[in-house]
């Protein structure tokens, strides 16, 4: 019997002049910008929906401007989480929404919340690799994520979450499996250029790997003043077996949605036996610092 659920990803361009305008008018314009494309996965029948990294806001790292700070807010009692809230309840959907958080003044973290159908708010994930190299100052903005790799029970599967430069480290990703995520979603916000061609190789394998779907995001465009290149878009959903099954395009911002299959997990684990033939007892050299 097909267990379908009907997913959506969103991948926005940020357009606004981030050099000429505050941090919070962007951030206001951005909120209202995804509202409107949540209602329009609503009209669509979407149930579970992931944001782009860093969904309200410019992706700032390419800076080390302190002036960013002012995006930062409390997880869950922010604003942003409360009002997600509310349109979870409304639309019965699961909504996976990447924030800056602020744990407390001077400690940031790059999350996502995880919000239940009914509005209840589940838990959340904290990018657990943070990138510095050019153009990627990340280490300024963020401290690494401390949670672990959760996974959340929502009334339409059970819901993981790896953000962004996570997705080169198949540790967090397996880690996931074992935790028994069914669908895993990574936010993103990445360029052109070197690593562009692992976008549809490392996320599908993982899938593959792991037996589970996942749901890569990134946003489109460039953005001033830092202008490091172009967000290449392309979010994609990748099935169990590593097949990319939906696609978006490359410079348009749009409403991907696709039905998931929960079905397909079982069969392929009873196929490709990765968790039974894994061993564990000789990793031990993994976890050498």
């Amino acid at each position: 019997m097909s267990q379908i659920v009907r997913c959506a990803l969103i991948q926005t361009a940020q357009t606004a002049e981030a050099e000429k305008l505050s941090p919070e008018s962007i951030k206001e314009e951005m909120i209202t910008r995804h509202l409107q494309h949540i209602e329009a996965a609503a009209a669509q029948g979407a149930q579970v929906l992931c944001m782009q990294e860093l969904f309200y806001g410019p992706y700032f790292c390419p800076s080390q401007d302190i002036r960013w700070y002012a995006l930062t807010e409390a997880v869950p009692d922010g604003p942003t989480i409360h009002l997600m809230q509310e349109y979870a309840k409304k639309y019965q959907m699961v909504l996976v929404v990447p924030v800056y958080e602020r744990e407390m003044a001077g400690v940031y973290y790059n999350t996502a919340a995880v919000i239940d159908a009914d509005g209840r708010y589940l838990g959340k994930y904290r990018k657990a690799h943070i990138p510095q190299v050019q153009g990627f100052w990340e280490k300024f903005f963020f401290r690494p994520g401390n949670l672990g790799y959760p996974v959340f029970q929502t009334a339409y599967g059970k819901i993981g979450v790896y953000i962004c430069y996570d997705r080169h480290f198949p540790e967090g990703a397996r880690a996931l499996g074992l935790n028994g995520a069914e669908i895993v979603f990574n936010p993103s916000a990445t360029v052109a250029g070197l690593s562009e061609y692992l976008w549809t190789l490392e996320q599908p394998a993982h899938a593959a790997a792991n037996g589970y779907f996942v749901g890569a995001i990134n946003r489109i465009g460039t953005e001033a003043p830092w202008n490091i290149g172009e967000f290449y878009g392309q979010s994609y959903f990748a099935n169990p077996r590593g097949q990319i099954i939906a696609k978006a395009s490359r410079d348009q911002e749009e409403v991907l949605v696709s039905d998931l299959d929960l079905e397909q997990i079982a069969e392929v684990r009873d196929l490709w036996q990765f968790y039974r033939d894994r061993r564990p007892d000789m990793y031990g050299d993994l976890c050498r610092p």
